[in-house]
């Protein structure tokens, strides 16, 4: 493990293969904790790269069972997290409104580390299964449009290192490559980040990891989602190569809000927030998730620009569409 520390300190950046051996050796039972802990904080420090991520989420998945997807193409939508916005599940919401959409959804989520309640934590709460079955997945995908991978399940050798995260005061490239390592493979994504200059290297990992179209994205405030209260960052990455673009609320006709807004509270709280959204209240919550939609339904080319998808999240959203996603998939658990 010292020998890849070294490497890093040096300035040196990884190769693919080099990160997986190193993966391999901080998910191994005799690595020590120190050692694990030494690692992550010189990538930290020297700033995670792109063959770096790409590489420890290729030996993440190595780790997990298939999925057969069938023909479907998938669209992800998730943040690292670690933004201290402590704000509602807005990726999960987001996921709901797609699916009513008719876009595709694996999503892969996990419980809270930093806010009060992770997107699996709002599911159970709603009473939907946070992790389907392999055998499954197209069952639910097929009757839905949508369906939730519950990390830690997929990825238990992650648990191991918990203690050793935690002890570290900041986001490690777990945090990078967890969001990425989707056992299913998706043809499009988009991702959130804590930091701007993340932003680069996700792009650049999703590109390595094959996904055909996607965003990775930055949000005023320093939020892991497009935010309402000012200019958010996007990376755009297609086969054309990588765009920069910032959306601000009044592009896509859309009122500025602050941060504060757009707070969540405990599964409990999130639940009664997700229940007043898929009944059509009109709200600032409303508002970010057909913002964040409307970036997702660009992404998978159901619409020619960000402001008509906002538009269409909005009319699904008030309509009952996306209410009826949900009613499916509670059918769904009851009927197993």
């Amino acid at each position: 493990m010292r020998e890849y520390t070294a490497q890093v300190n040096s300035g040196s950046i990884l190769s693919e293969d080099e990160m997986r051996q190193a993966g391999q050796q901080m998910l191994a039972e005799e690595t020590k904790p120190e050692e694990i802990r030494e690692f992550l904080i010189a990538l930290h420090t020297r700033g995670e790269a792109a063959p770096e991520i790409a590489g420890l989420v290729g030996e993440l998945l190595s780790r997990t069972a298939n999925i057969d997807a069938g023909d479907y193409e998938l669209m992800d939508v998730c943040g690292t997290g670690g933004d201290k916005s402590h704000s509602f599940n807005i990726s999960t919401a987001v996921a709901f409104v797609l699916a009513s959409l008719d876009v595709k959804v694996a999503k892969h989520g996990n419980r809270s580390v930093s806010s009060k309640a992770g997107s699996s934590d709002l599911l159970e709460a709603i009473g939907v299964d946070v992790n389907v079955a392999a055998e499954r997945f197209n069952e639910v995908i097929e009757e839905t449009g949508l369906a939730f991978l519950f990390a830690p399940a997929i990825h238990p050798a992650i648990g191991r290192l918990r203690d050793v995260r935690k002890s570290i005061d900041t986001p490690t490239i777990f945090n990078l490559a967890g969001p990425l390592a989707n056992p299913i493979p998706v043809t499009y994504q988009v991702t959130g980040v804590y930091r701007k200059d993340k932003m680069r290297p996700m792009a650049e990992a999703l590109v390595k990891l094959g996904r055909k179209r996607g965003a990775v994205l930055h949000g005023a405030g320093g939020m892991d989602e497009l935010s309402l209260a000012g200019d958010n960052h996007v990376i755009l990455f297609d086969e054309n190569g990588l765009t920069d673009m910032i959306i601000h609320p009044h592009d896509v006709g859309l009122n500025v809000q602050p941060i504060e807004a757009l707070r969540g509270g405990d599964a409990q709280r999130n639940a009664e927030i997700f229940r007043e959204l898929i009944a059509g209240k009109e709200s600032a919550y409303q508002d970010v998730v057909a913002l964040n939609a409307g970036l997702a339904l660009y992404v998978a080319g159901r619409v020619s620009c960000v402001a008509e998808g906002v538009k269409e999240a909005k009319r699904s959203l008030s309509s009952g569409r996306v209410e009826a996603v949900y009613r499916k998939l509670v059918a769904q658990e009851v009927s197993q």
